[in-house]
């Protein structure tokens, strides 16, 4: 976005005669009116001389923009004409549908027909055109008009700039517009949004000095005081104050608490830790409030005994997931848990099963959310799958493979492999009517945008309980996309083929925090790895903050790594 400060000079060019009505209108009837998926089956239909049954408005273009007329209502209840005869006559006089540039029939793209593709409304004419496809961009050089609108979004893109811009004026209208759908639609406002107070306003005019977020700036980083075999706690704690997305949710005050006694919500403590974090503080933070809850919340991991960090993760999710729930504000979620709530939005994926029936083939898909998944480890008694490809010393996945070295990659190899069930396992296939002999394979049918990866070093059995400490080298960047669903066609017995288009960012992520055990399955310690900057790296050892290079990080053995969408990743 362009500096809010600067502006943009060519805004100034728009701002004539009944702007302010003609951005309303597009507004209504265009940005906040429905999604893109919602356009697609909606004609807006926008005539000159009738509007939608729905509608009590008739938008048309003259030639000093959108014009929105306002219905009579009859004293029976239907539609007369328009109020002003003026008004009627110009309306009949107006060009018809399917002169492009006069009149908008329906909300797809005038070049390809295309209602996706992030679809732009031109401010000057009606036009409608992809982003994506430069068909906007077009119309823009053609016709020199600089101003568009995102309608999924309802950002205002400058041409000249070649950026979305910020205009107070504009920015104003957008906001009371989106009020008015929100109350039309019955939903309410998602969240309030924060506007500075007088008071505050003339603060910032009496203290001009402002700090800057740079390189070495250590603003985020702090240390957490043991409270006694609670480092387990410490080192997830610092991965998740780290997580880009929980980061801006809890330091813009989105968590609305719902709970009779705030001092009982997990969400709200954690929204005071962020504040802690980011304060700006150097000395080490005791987070008793929040063991404390956690006791109170998961009491399996009460007590000052030494417990698992992964349980923890699990445990501290669940809360959090359950007492923020009340934040989703009732909008349907599109994640696989079907929930709208922050932890849900972040961390749940979609894992696809697919067991297929050995006589007839038929397949049996289910679809089950996950936070995490965990993956198997070489010198378990689980029987793990032979390495390959990449063994021969090749790269795949940004992984330098060492002869006999365990990657991430074979992991997840062997996680997403075709897994033979056998004759103990039978399962009843709905095909053939009986038990029957079957396959099951897992792939990623949604990813999230944290994955967080498990590695299994703690092995229970009523044989033996140890850790396991084979290494793994695991990258920097993670490309997911062989494990998806999409590419299962692709993956024979278990061996993967490179796909022809590799280039999906959707399914690319980057390392930003590590968790390790260092000890024995009786008497260990956690520490953690967590990414500051894009290449600035910090080792966190409870109360012990030091400087880490990337060496350190993947060197180390590795607990549970996090990893974070490349596409969604700012600086």
């Amino acid at each position: 976005m362009s500096p809010p400060a600067a502006g943009c000079c060519h805004v100034t060019g728009f701002k004539v005669e009944n702007w302010k009505q003609n951005l309303r209108a597009i507004y209504q009837c265009f940005v906040w009116s429905g999604s893109a998926e919602t356009r697609k089956r909606k004609d807006t239909d926008i005539t000159t001389n009738r509007a939608s049954e729905s509608s009590s408005n008739i938008f048309l273009w003259n030639s000093r923009g959108w014009k929105a007329q306002r219905r009579r209502r009859t004293a029976a209840g239907g539609e007369s004409s328009p109020a002003c005869p003026a008004r009627e006559q110009k309306a009949a006089a107006a060009p018809d549908l399917h002169r492009p540039g006069f009149t908008a029939k329906s909300c797809i793209c005038h070049m390809c027909g295309a209602h996706l593709n992030r679809l732009h409304s031109c401010l000057y004419c009606v036009f409608f055109g992809c982003f994506t496809k430069k068909h906007i961009h077009e119309h823009a050089k053609t016709k020199r008009h600089n101003l568009a609108i995102d309608l999924l979004y309802g950002g205002i893109y400058c041409f000249m700039c070649q950026d979305y811009i910020y205009d107070k004026d504009m920015e104003q209208i957008a906001k009371e517009e989106q009020r008015k759908a929100w109350k039309l639609q019955g939903i309410g406002e998602k969240y309030s949004t924060w506007e500075p107070t007088k008071r505050e306003l003339e603060l910032l005019r009496h203290n001009p000095k402002r700090r800057k977020i740079t390189t070495n700036c250590t603003i985020g980083l702090r240390g957490l005081i043991n409270l006694g075999n609670t480092c387990f706690m410490n080192c997830i704690v610092q991965a998740l104050t780290h997580t880009p997305l929980l980061r801006d949710f809890f330091l813009s005050d989105r968590h609305k608490c719902e709970m009779q006694s705030p001092s009982s919500c997990l969400v709200c403590e954690m929204s005071t830790l962020f504040q802690e974090f980011y304060s700006g503080h150097r000395s080490p933070h005791i987070p008793y409030r929040l063991l404390h809850l956690v006791w109170t919340h998961a009491r399996h991991l009460a007590g000052y005994e030494q417990q698992d960090a992964h349980e923890f993760l699990i445990a501290a999710l669940d809360v959090l997931h359950r007492h923020c729930k009340g934040d989703d504000n009732g909008k349907k979620a599109n994640n696989p848990n079907h929930c709208n709530c922050i932890i849900d939005q972040i961390f749940t994926g979609g894992l696809q099963s697919d067991v297929t029936c050995q006589v007839c083939h038929g397949v049996s898909t289910t679809i089950d959310p996950f936070w995490d998944i965990s993956l198997d480890l070489p010198g378990s008694s689980t029987p793990f799958w032979p390495l390959s490809p990449g063994s021969d010393g090749s790269v795949v996945n940004g992984e330098s493979h060492v002869s006999g070295t365990t990657t991430l990659t074979d992991c997840l190899r062997r996680f997403t492999r075709p897994e033979h069930l056998g004759s103990s396992a039978k399962i009843k296939c709905s095909g053939c009517h009986s038990y029957q002999e079957s396959t099951k394979q897992l792939t990623m049918k949604k990813l999230p945008i944290v994955a967080c990866f498990h590695l299994k070093r703690f092995e229970h059995s009523a044989k033996l309980r140890r850790k396991i400490t084979t290494y793994v080298s695991f990258p920097l960047e993670l490309d997911m996309t062989p494990f998806m669903a999409s590419s299962k066609e692709s993956r024979m017995n278990g061996q993967y083929q490179q796909p022809t288009d590799s280039l999906n960012n959707d399914n690319k992520y980057s390392l930003f925090a590590v968790v390790n055990h260092q000890g024995t399955l009786e008497s260990g310690h956690y520490t953690s790895f967590i990414r500051q900057h894009k290449d600035q790296w910090f080792k966190c050892d409870d109360a012990i903050i030091t400087k880490a290079s990337i060496k350190d990080v993947l060197d180390s053995e590795g607990y549970l790594l996090f990893y974070h969408k490349q596409f969604l990743e700012y600086e």
